[in-house]
């Protein structure tokens, strides 16, 4: 166990070159190497995915993308990889990959969310939870945290405004890996220091997200056999309400079907939903309301497995949440010692009672899908929960199908199309 640990505090020197070059037919573009010097001593990427793996950040210097007619992004737009020294405020245990990859997630989904303060938990290179709201950073980050404070241990918190002492004292209560504001006010980082091994950036650019919309990245795949696959990276086209497209189809003997459309509330949801989604594993769905998720199903092969997935981590969550606000126990501190004591097995089932009975706080959600629904059972399974409002791609063989499961619900579930899918992988 003692060569296990050490492990994790052994920082490999990488021997990847100063820079690297990639040449597209007659283009080139010239990455430079990263490396910061801190405690007086040179350190590059701690480590890759796993801490025997050595890595290299190589953020882009020179050069630019004409190809395909389309608006690329360039070395003015970086944020993450062109992190400094003075922009790493507390290093903790310096960055690793997972570290960086986890704030850049946070760039890609806040970057559709710029127009309030929004707050993510990041873990794993997805959204365990994520909220936005009018009241402040502080109050999207204790709702993105109450999502799924289970997974949110260990996590990356991103925001896209200055960090506020309310925030702090939130993260400064708990443990985090990783904190990333566009600024901090006065006196907060004397907080979050009291978490020595808290990473803490300051990335100025996560203030200007919105100048990233319009552009698209060279997003490149390695395979296993050195192969290389180059994509024009994610782009939403969802950036208000009225970009959502009807829910509409023709029935196999030629009838007409249209979904409800979503009221306001509905809308704005779906809206914060579709830019959650662009920084989820697939096949994934979100359950939001009142813009913040309460369930999020991430990597599932299936689309109606993905929703029953999502749902029970919803109902696990929401009682958890009331055992620590009521308790100060997590559901699996209470579920043990409810095992040996008659009172917390009074608690306990109340605690699943209360959370039975209010559908974990599904009822009246809305529900947004990263690719279509092949047969109504994923939307049949949601419409049992009490979800209002459902967003999707649209395509499938069987949309009319869908939308009639929409349509036949009582009360009758709003849908719309999003004319694009978001898968990630």
């Amino acid at each position: 166990m003692s060569d296990m640990k050490a492990i994790y505090s052994t920082v490999h020197k990488d021997a990847f070159p100063e820079t690297m070059t990639i040449l597209l037919g007659e283009e080139k573009l010239v990455y430079k190497k990263r490396v910061w010097t801190i405690d007086n001593e040179e350190k590059g990427l701690r480590y890759g995915e796993n801490p025997d793996q050595p890595a290299a950040l190589y953020a882009l210097r020179d050069g630019a993308i004409t190809c395909g007619g389309l608006a690329w992004r360039g070395p003015e737009h970086g944020i993450v990889s062109v992190l400094t020294e003075a922009q790493i405020i507390q290093a903790g245990k310096h960055p690793g990959k997972i570290n960086l990859t986890d704030v850049d997630n946070g760039v890609n989904i806040l970057q559709y969310l710029a127009e309030r303060p929004a707050a993510l938990v990041l873990k794993h290179n997805n959204p365990c939870g994520a909220a936005w709201t009018e009241k402040g950073v502080a109050c999207a980050l204790t709702r993105a945290v109450m999502c799924d404070r289970i997974a949110a241990f260990g996590g990356a918190v991103v925001v896209n405004r200055p960090f506020s002492r309310e925030a702090a004292e939130i993260v400064a209560s708990a443990y985090f890996e990783v904190v990333a504001a566009p600024a901090f006010e006065e006196g907060v980082v004397q907080i979050l220091k009291s978490r020595k091994n808290l990473r803490i950036m300051e990335l100025p650019g996560l203030a200007r997200l919105e100048e990233l919309t319009r552009s698209a990245f060279l997003d490149v795949k390695s395979l296993s056999d050195g192969g290389i696959i180059l994509q024009k990276s994610f782009v939403s086209r969802i950036r208000a309400a009225e970009d959502f497209l009807p829910a509409k189809a023709t029935t196999r003997e030629g009838l007409a079907v249209t979904a409800r459309r979503p009221a306001k509330m509905e809308l704005d949801d779906l809206r914060f939903a579709w830019a959650v989604e662009a920084g989820v594993t697939s096949n994934s769905v979100i359950f939001v309301r009142n813009g913040a998720t309460l369930a999020i199903g991430t990597g599932e092969q299936d689309r109606v497995g993905c929703v029953e997935l999502a749902i029970h981590k919803a109902y696990t969550k929401y009682a958890d949440a009331l055992a620590f606000r009521e308790l100060g126990l997590s559901l699996y501190e209470l579920k043990q010692r409810a095992a040996e004591d008659p009172a917390m097995q009074e608690k306990l089932a109340d605690i699943e009672r209360r959370t039975r009975g209010s559908r974990a706080g599904l009822a009246g959600s809305a529900l947004i899908s990263d690719g279509f629904f092949p047969f109504r059972d994923g939307v049949d399974v949601a419409v049992c929960e009490g979800v209002s409002a459902i967003a999707q791609p649209g395509g499938s063989l069987r949309d009319a199908e869908v939308i009639m499961a929409c349509n036949e619900a009582k009360p009758q579930v709003a849908m719309l199309f999003t004319g694009q899918r978001s898968f990630r992988h």
